[in-house]
C-alpha cells in the first residue's frame, strides 16, 4: 500500500509498504455459530484446533475435523470445526445459555464464574535453563517473516529445552498466535517435550491459560504480566519469565 513517510523537517516522501491483513474468521462448531475472531488469514485450520484447545472444547491431541471456506465476497473467511460427542454438548451448553433470557441478574454472575473456572495444575516440567530463553529470544527475529515485513504481527514460539526455535505461528493477535502455535503442534502431534513457549506480546491472564490448557510447562514473554496473569499461573503451577530482554528477564 502507497502511503506517505513524514519526518520531523516536514519532509514527504510516498512509499510502498507491506500490510498486515486482518480480516474476520467465523469459527463454526458442529453447525452452530460460536465465535467471530479478527485474525491474520493464515495457518486457520491451526487456529481452529488451537482455538477448541482454549475453548476447552477439545483436549489437546483430541481429534478435532477442520474445514475452511473461503468467504472474501463477505469479507472474511468460515472456519468450521467437528468435535467429538462431549465438545458437541459444551458447545450446545454454552449456546443455550447465550440465548436464555432471564431478568433475575443472575447471567452476569454465570459468566464470571465461567471467565474465572479453575485451571488444571501442570503436570509437565520444562528442562530449559534461563540460558536458553535468552537463546529463543535472540533466534527469534529471523523466524518471524511477516512481522519482517509489516512490523505488526506477534509471534508465539515453540522452543526445546536447549532454547532452539521448532515452530512459530505470527498473527496480528497475540492470542491467535498462540492458538495457531497450539494447534500446529496438536495437528503434527508435537509436544512440548521438555521445552517451553515464547511469546512477542504481554503476559495476559488468557495466555496464561492457553498455556496451562496445552500443556505448556513454561511460558517466556517479551512484555510485563498482569496480576492476574501470575495468579491464575501461580495457582495452576505455570512458571512464568517475562520482560524477557536480551541481558536480563523476571521469574515467577
Amino acid at each position: 500500500m502507497i502511503l506517505t513517510r513524514v519526518v520531523a523537517d516536514g519532509g514527504r516522501t510516498a512509499i510502498d509498504r507491506a500490510l498486515a491483513e486482518e480480516v474476520p474468521i467465523a469459527i463454526e462448531v458442529n453447525g452452530i455459530g460460536y465465535a467471530v475472531l479478527m485474525a491474520t488469514p493464515a495457518d486457520l485450520e491451526d487456529l481452529a484446533v488451537g482455538f477448541a484447545v482454549s475453548e476447552r472444547l477439545a483436549a489437546a491431541g483430541a481429534p478435532v475435523e477442520v474445514d475452511v471456506h473461503d468467504a472474501t465476497t463477505l469479507g472474511g473467511q468460515i472456519v468450521r470445526l467437528t468435535l467429538d460427542a462431549a465438545g458437541a454438548e459444551t458447545v450446545a451448553a454454552r449456546v443455550r445459555h447465550r440465548t436464555s433470557e432471564s431478568s433475575c441478574g443472575l447471567c452476569g454472575v454465570e459468566t464470571l464464574e465461567q471467565a474465572m473456572r479453575a485451571l488444571p495444575r501442570v503436570t509437565a516440567t520444562s528442562a530449559a535453563d534461563d540460558a536458553a530463553v535468552f537463546r529463543a529470544l535472540a533466534a527469534l527475529d529471523g523466524r518471524q517473516p511477516l512481522n519482517a515485513q509489516t512490523g505488526a504481527v506477534h509471534a508465539a514460539a515453540l522452543c526445546g529445552a536447549d532454547g532452539a526455535i521448532r515452530l512459530v505461528r505470527e498473527d496480528v493477535g497475540r492470542h491467535n498466535a498462540f492458538d495457531k502455535l497450539i494447534g500446529a503442534m496438536c495437528r503434527a502431534g508435537v509436544g512440548w517435550n521438555g521445552g517451553f513457549a515464547l511469546l512477542t506480546s504481554r503476559c495476559s491472564y488468557e495466555l496464561v491459560e492457553k498455556a496451562v490448557l496445552s500443556g505448556c510447562p513454561l511460558l517466556a514473554t517479551i512484555s510485563a504480566p498482569t496480576a492476574l496473569a501470575v495468579s491464575r499461573a501461580q495457582d495452576a503451577g505455570l512458571p512464568l519469565r517475562v520482560l524477557v530482554r536480551r541481558d536480563a528477564m523476571l521469574a515467577t
